[in-house]
């Protein structure tokens, strides 16, 4: 298991003042200074960009750029879930936010539970915007639920809790459920086990319901080779109840990433982790050099 520590060291005032700009020096004397990166952090099902408030804190008080996007449905999107029956739809506000970026900026995609999905998705279609893509807890599937082995590995199996979700059939009785909850009851137990009261207490009141048959039909084009352009590293949540370790052994396996981080966190460790996962963030952006 790799620990991460984080150094701290006396700076100059000049330092203090660039840190705020958002300004780092490259490794390479006399090379200019560039703008830090630019963090795209992207929710799971019935989360939203609230999810991210602690990380986006640590991430602009130390001059880093970041983008919360609320997917459609989550969030304060208004749309209702239960119409929302394509990935293609469910992932249309992370498109259109690459697609408006200038073609000299790139951004690191981080992406938590089925938030990798969407991350997936947005390697395939604009892989030259995405300098590298982070995968926290989340479902990393090159090709997403393709196979019944694709299920079993990348979506959440809460069967050992019995009836755990409470469902809606936008479509009618008779169809498949079009949105799905985590019951009340179990959402401490199951995805906040190790986040502090006040934060689990703040999910509990904006979990929204998630447009399942819109994720579960998240299938991305076979044989595409710009998807292997992005570089990809996988953040393993050791004590994980929703995507558990054994699933994300199994992707990482299957689609190996260029590292593999361990967190000794539950699923959310955007709020029961929240500076070892900053940490990690950092480390990361810094080993891809300036940008």
């Amino acid at each position: 298991m790799k620990k991460i520590n984080i150094n701290t060291h006396k700076m100059s005032k000049r330092d203090v003042r660039r840190e705020r700009m958002g300004e780092r020096e490259c490794v390479e004397e006399k090379t200019p200074l560039k703008v830090k990166p630019h963090f795209v952090l992207i929710h799971g099902i019935s989360g939203g960009s609230w999810c991210w408030y602690k990380l986006k804190s640590m991430m602009y008080d130390s001059g880093y750029m970041v983008t919360c996007i609320d997917l459609k449905g989550a969030g304060i999107d208004p749309s209702d879930p239960n119409t929302i029956l394509s990935f293609d739809e469910y992932n249309k506000p992370l498109l259109d936010f690459l697609s408006s970026l200038p073609n000299n900026q790139k951004v690191i995609l981080v992406g938590h539970s089925a938030g990798g999905l969407s991350v997936t998705q947005a390697t395939h279609k604009f892989p030259d915007k995405i300098s590298l893509a982070i995968y926290v807890a989340a479902t990393m599937l090159k090709n997403g639920f393709l196979t019944e082995q694709d299920v079993k590995d990348g979506a959440p199996d809460l069967s050992e809790y019995g009836d755990a979700y409470d469902l809606q059939f936008g479509l009618g009785s008779n169809q498949p459920p079009t949105s799905a909850t985590v019951k009340k009851e179990l959402q401490r137990k199951v995805i906040y086990p190790m986040a502090p009261p006040e934060d689990y207490i703040l999910a509990s009141m904006l979990l929204r319901p998630g447009p399942i048959n819109a994720l579960q039909n998240a299938r991305f084009p076979e044989g595409n080779p710009s998807i292997e352009k992005v570089p990809r590293v996988y953040i393993k949540t050791m004590y994980d109840k929703v995507v558990k370790p054994e699933q994300q052994d199994n992707m990482i396996a299957k689609w190996p990433p260029s590292h593999v981080y361990v967190l000794e966190s539950d699923h959310s460790p955007n709020f029961s982790s929240p500076f070892a996962l900053f940490g990690i963030l950092v480390k990361v952006a810094t080993s891809i050099g300036c940008m």
